[in-house]
């Protein structure tokens, strides 16, 4: 059996209750959410985090956070126990990380606290590059409608979460997106992994694919003896990670979910179009739909249905390897949980219809994930032009994978580009540009309409008289484009344009 470098696994106390703990960076999705599971089990809270306003303000004032603006070493409050961080912040710089040392206080960052929290359930890890937000909303809205006893935390607000990251409706289970960059999910103590996808991806912490690799198999074998791990067997990755695990690891018990697996979770019969796809499992006679686009949409929900029908049987006392299927009632509330479904922030979202333009947004950041997207969002609505607007993010990822975003944007009928969105943990790379990207997407298909701006706003009046009744105007990636989507809703919403 391969090593595990896994850091150890943090602890909190027994009880939560009256705790007094301090969130440095709280407004972050992970944090804010974190915050809401902590609430809920009695911690009292304050955070700090940049005057910046994001849709957490509102859950953290919601919670009674007591907030501050910047990193003050006096803020930090002399009743605190203990000190949470944001892993974007440095407890070698931070003053009031600094001070939690000084003082002797216990510190841990998002995924240690994760961590520490799937110690006091029977818990679930997410995990992919691509998909893990999509289906740990998913999960959560089936885990809801089957009433187990399960706080779920995704990596987006989501809407049958009531817009929030959280979801919680006890504590005998959790089930929680875990990220492998910097091999963060190895503070997680997983008694289930979902696997949706294995991907060259993160190139300044894993330059090579063995590297990322590695980290899932180190994840992987975090799993207790009995433990189960549910995989896509149409990714090649995680399919490789579970045949590589199955020799090291006999008693993991292997679910495969997707067209290409065997067994229960086999998808068949997937078709789409007029804004809904459908499909079947193998095992089931019964048909499942869904108001997202995409094929990896209905692949994030067979792995949703499996380990939410995992979680239910072990809540039933259900043992031995083949446990029997839902009843037609917990059925039924599972498909009613995926029809209602219309997704997380970020994610397919729509963000409204004006002037017969209807405007989407997208997280998507690497190839895979952007063809698919751009795949799926065709075949819902065929007779709209798609127009997408992408802008990278970070220079590695983009000069390691530089042909795969050309390549992936092929299926847009017409295409807007940037400069690459940088990020802080990178200096920036003159060997690649938005401008280099965009003509090699160019050249691909020289007829097709296609624009660059290098500012994000810089496009707006032009792209207003070249939007039409009847397009779909769709910001992908991980960058701040979708500032421009947004501003082209309200300028067409205001009756300011369009045709």
């Amino acid at each position: 059996m391969g090593a595990v470098n896994a850091p150890p696994a943090p602890s909190l106390p027994e009880s939560l209750e009256g705790l007094a703990i301090h969130l440095v960076g709280a407004k972050g999705t992970g944090m804010a959410a974190l915050a809401e599971i902590l609430s809920d089990r009695g911690a009292r809270l304050s955070g700090s985090d940049v005057a910046d306003v994001f849709y957490t303000d509102a859950i953290l004032e919601a919670l009674g956070v007591e907030m501050s603006v910047g990193f003050d070493s006096s803020r930090l409050g002399d009743g605190t126990r203990l000190v949470i961080h944001s892993a974007a912040y440095d407890r070698e710089s931070n003053p009031q990380l600094l001070e939690a040392a000084r003082r002797g206080l216990p510190v841990m960052n998002y995924p240690e606290a994760l961590g520490a929290l799937s110690l006091r359930s029977d818990s679930s890890g997410i995990a992919g590059v691509h998909g893990k937000t999509t289906t740990t909303a998913l999960a959560g809205s089936v885990i809801a409608a089957l009433g187990l006893p399960a706080t779920v935390l995704a990596g987006s607000s989501v809407s049958s979460f009531g817009n929030r990251s959280t979801l919680i409706r006890g504590d005998r289970y959790f089930v929680a997106e875990t990220c492998e960059y910097r091999r963060h999910f190895l503070s997680f103590r997983p008694s289930r992994i979902v696997l949706t996808s294995i991907e060259s991806d993160h190139q300044d912490f894993f330059p090579a694919y063995a590297d990322i690799y590695s980290a899932f198999l180190d994840y992987i074998r975090l799993l207790p003896k009995g433990g189960e791990l549910i995989f896509c067997a149409d990714d090649r990755g995680a399919s490789s990670a579970a045949r590589d695990i199955a020799v090291e690891r006999p008693d993991i018990a292997l679910t495969p979910y997707g067209e290409s697996a065997g067994g229960r979770y086999r998808l068949v019969d997937y078709r789409a179009g007029d804004g809904e796809a459908r499909f079947r499992l193998a095992s089931l006679d019964s048909e499942f739909s869904l108001r997202v686009p995409g094929r990896h949409i209905a692949l994030d929900a067979c792995a949703a249905l499996a380990l939410s029908f995992s979680i239910l049987e072990k809540e039933r006392g259900a043992t031995g390897p083949a446990p029997a299927l839902p009843g037609a009632t917990e059925l039924e509330a599972a498909r009613a949980a995926l029809a209602r479904f219309s997704g997380s922030k970020r994610r397919s979202e729509i963000l409204g219809e004006a002037g017969g333009v209807l405007f989407m947004d997208d997280y998507g950041h690497h190839p895979t994930a952007i063809r698919d997207t751009i795949r799926g969002i065709k075949e819902f609505w065929p007779g709209r032009r798609l127009v997408v607007d992408f802008m990278s993010h970070t220079y590695s990822r983009t000069k390691a994978l530089f042909g795969e975003f050309a390549a992936s944007l092929d299926e847009a009928d017409a295409i807007v580009m940037h400069g690459i969105y940088a990020s802080a943990r990178e200096a920036p790379d003159p060997s690649v540009s938005g401008r280099s990207l965009f003509d090699a997407a160019r050249v691909r298909k020289p007829s097709r309409p296609s624009h660059f701006y290098e500012g994000v706003l810089e496009g707006q009046g032009d792209l207003a008289t070249r939007l039409k009744s009847g397009d779909l105007f769709l910001t992908m990636g991980a960058g701040d484009n979708w500032k421009l989507g947004e501003a082209l809703l309200a300028l067409f919403a205001s009756g300011g344009t369009g045709r």
